[in-house]
């Protein structure tokens, strides 16, 4: 029998947590598959990337392409002409992709170029915000893509408005959360939290990278002060990205910070490793992120979650989690924080198929469609 090729494409942190399990589901399969698992390179400080394929359990990549930083247009058309000659010579039966980030569209369109089927995880999220990268990356990955996994309904809703052939469309759940629930076992109770030498339950965690809200000073400052007006009796634990890190510097913001975590204010810390953030978040009291991924994972830990922007691609875990929209001013952040310190977490329910099998039925349509 010959063997299914499956090539796997990875480019940046969000993308290592969807892509194990389904590296993993691939590797329990009873058919013969030939995988290539190709990281561009596009996260390439250690702490951004290596150290979460190890935390991940996912094999070395089979290719690395080294793509590196730069603009939009610099960063995807690097990811393009390197990864024309691998998809070329690996000749795959089908090519995922996942998330939204620059290295999905740019792979996604190379196959495509190359007459090569495409599958997109994580297809149909909408923010409806074009000023977001992310947004235009994963419309035009899905209006390519020949197979487009879902993560909920709202999302099944936005492939069918957009014209995607019902056929197409497969509602298999959130491969993120089973990442999540894989590992979450292996997480110490109060492990992070005594790090940093707090009790769990008693600090706030804090994440910001997108563009809009930390290459402008004035949008930053207004965001951090914020921050430490509405907890005024929590620590806030900041895994600074260093992209963020660099604004911080640049614009004169780093006399905002404490050095101490166990004193109330915002205290930097170097990016994390996933075992050591999921640590973090899990025992955390609240969590304020302009990240699309961790609005979902809180929303299974089933703690209470601010978004730092207008808008968001993951409405689900507004009307079924614990996630409160802030936007960036500081009127709307205070409200929010007040707001989501009110959930009551025993009254959360996860989402429909947030259940630690998305993996399994992904690889299932897959091996019956392409095996």
């Amino acid at each position: 029998m010959t063997a299914m090729r499956v090539l796997t494409v990875v480019g940046a942190r969000p993308n290592f947590m969807k892509a194990a399990p389904i590296v993993r589901a691939f590797a329990a399969q009873a058919v013969p598959i030939k995988h290539c698992l190709v990281h561009t390179g596009q996260h390439y400080d250690a702490n951004m990337s290596d150290a979460f394929f190890t935390d991940l359990g996912l094999p070395r990549p089979d290719v690395n392409l080294g793509v590196g930083g730069g603009t939009q247009a610099e960063q995807t058309g690097r990811v393009m002409i390197a990864a024309e000659p691998v998809l070329s010579d690996f000749q795959p039966n089908i090519v995922i992709v996942v998330g939204d980030v620059n290295s999905t569209l740019a792979c996604a369109l190379t196959a495509k170029k190359l007459n090569l089927s495409v599958a997109h995880v994580e297809a149909g999220l909408r923010s409806f915000d074009f000023t977001m990268p992310e947004e235009i990356n994963r419309r035009c990955t899905d209006a390519i893509a020949d197979v487009l996994f879902t993560t909920d309904r709202f999302a099944d809703e936005n492939l069918r408005r957009e014209g995607v052939a019902e056929a197409n469309i497969h509602f298999v759940g959130n491969v993120m959360i089973d990442s999540l629930l894989h590992h979450l076992p292996a997480v110490p109770a109060g492990e992070q939290a005594g790090r940093f030498g707090l009790m769990s339950g008693r600090y706030a965690t804090l994440t910001l990278h997108r563009p809009a809200n930390v290459d402008d000073a004035d949008r930053l400052a207004e965001i951090i002060d914020a921050i430490i007006t509405a907890l005024p009796d929590l620590p806030v634990i900041f895994p600074v990205h260093p992209r963020t890190r660099q604004r911080i510097a640049q614009f004169g913001l780093s006399d905002r910070f404490t050095d101490d975590p166990r004193r109330p204010g915002i205290c930097p810390t170097e990016p994390l490793g996933y075992l050591e953030f999921l640590g973090l978040i899990r025992d955390t009291r609240i969590v304020l992120t302009d990240s699309g991924g961790l609005q979902e994972e809180t929303a299974i830990l089933r703690v209470p979650c601010v978004t730092l922007r207008d808008n968001t691609e993951r409405p689900i875990t507004v009307s079924e989690g614990t996630n409160r929209l802030a936007g960036t001013r500081r009127a709307g952040i205070l409200t929010a924080v007040a707001d989501a310190l009110t959930i009551d977490p025993a009254s959360v329910k996860p989402p429909e198929n947030w259940d630690g099998h998305a993996a399994e039925r992904i690889v299932e349509i897959l091996t019956a469609k392409y095996a």
